[in-house]
């Protein structure tokens, strides 16, 4: 058995993917590389039929009708036979130095039988032409160096786990949680970091920058004015995201706090790109959102209401604006979106 499994989406990747894999393959022989093909329609298919041909022992190649990105996830955590999996989008990568330390720890937590659900690592949104990057650390929010629980979390509105920062144990994610994301669905990577938490009960924080986030190419889906352009789907998420707290999260638990406080973002972001578009229509949808909360969760609708972001996002004139601005500029920051 693999020690870790890292699945990597592939749409029409050709021109960028080979910085990803390349950083991958430093993780060695205890690593398993796959790379699906979400029916792409440039040469990606081939460079990763030829990467598995090269690489026999380390790299899959799994091929699959375009799905989307979330459809390109599930049919990865499926193939994985590693103790643990990642997500590493195709135009990110990780850094050369901090990912052979982290496979090292993970098989020796492994050998020492740890019994980790996640395990957790900083990121770095590495945006195209800004001279100083901004790493997401998690140092002053939960412990380092050792196995801790959600009572011992610390999490503030400007530090949450992204897709970037988490690995988890596989046979969470595909046997416990059951994880299953939407097809041709976009910024399905909330669900995938949300939804199997409730199973997560030993956590290990290592202080290191192992993910590099890209931003910058104009039809990234965190592009701002690609965001507001798919907001339906934005919106489908959040909605769904609702839907699972309120049919499974406990709000007085630790883990349920985190998560209210995760889908308090959310909710934001949603809320500050529809008042960004700024038509009658958007206005309508924003008011549809929140009316769908308190239909679902009146006890969490009141919770996000209450809570600075909700305060922020309802107030009326000129206040009320500069209040949304600032509640956006956080958003984008935490979010990192252009």
């Amino acid at each position: 058995m693999k020690v870790l499994s890292i699945v990597v989406p592939c749409y029409n990747s050709a021109a960028y993917m080979d910085r990803c894999i390349q950083s991958l393959l430093l993780g060695g022989e205890d690593v398993e590389i796959i790379l699906v093909d979400d029916g792409s329609k440039d040469k990606t298919a081939e460079k990763i039929d030829a990467y598995a041909n090269r690489y026999p022992t380390l790299v899959k190649a799994v091929h699959q009708e375009n799905g989307g990105h979330g459809q390109a996830v599930n049919t990865g955590i499926r193939h994985a036979s590693g103790y643990y999996v990642r997500v590493v989008d195709s135009d990110d990568w990780l850094d050369g130095k901090a990912f052979p330390k982290v496979v090292a720890f993970l098989k020796k937590s492994i050998e020492d039988e740890m019994n980790l659900d996640m395990f957790i690592t900083n990121y770095m949104y590495d945006k195209q032409g800004v001279k100083h990057k901004k790493i997401m650390e998690y140092r002053k929010c939960i412990p380092k160096n050792k196995v801790f629980s959600w009572d011992e979390t610390h999490f503030t509105l400007r530090k949450y786990l992204l897709m970037h920062s988490v690995t988890y144990r596989t046979g969470l994610v595909r046997d416990e949680a059951k994880l299953e994301l939407p097809a041709h669905t976009f910024y399905v990577d909330n669900l995938y970091v949300f939804e199997p938490l409730q199973h997560v009960k030993r956590m290990y924080y290592m202080d290191v920058t192992l993910y590099h986030y890209f931003i910058g190419r104009e039809d990234q889906s965190v592009n701002e004015k690609v965001m507001i352009s798919r907001i339906e789907q934005q919106l489908f998420v959040n909605r769904r995201m609702v839907d699972y707290f309120a049919n499974n999260v406990d709000l007085k638990t630790s883990v349920g706090k985190y998560m209210e406080r995760y889908l308090e973002v959310i909710t934001a972001v949603s809320s500050i790109l529809l008042i960004r578009e700024g038509s009658k229509a958007s206005l309508e949808k924003k008011k549809a959102l929140w009316h769908y909360i308190k239909e679902h969760d009146l006890k969490l609708y009141h919770k996000l209401m209450r809570g600075a972001l909700g305060i922020g996002l309802h107030l009326p004139g000129r206040l009320g604006r500069r209040t949304a601005i600032d509640i956006y500029r956080l958003a984008r920051k935490i979010y990192g979106f252009n």
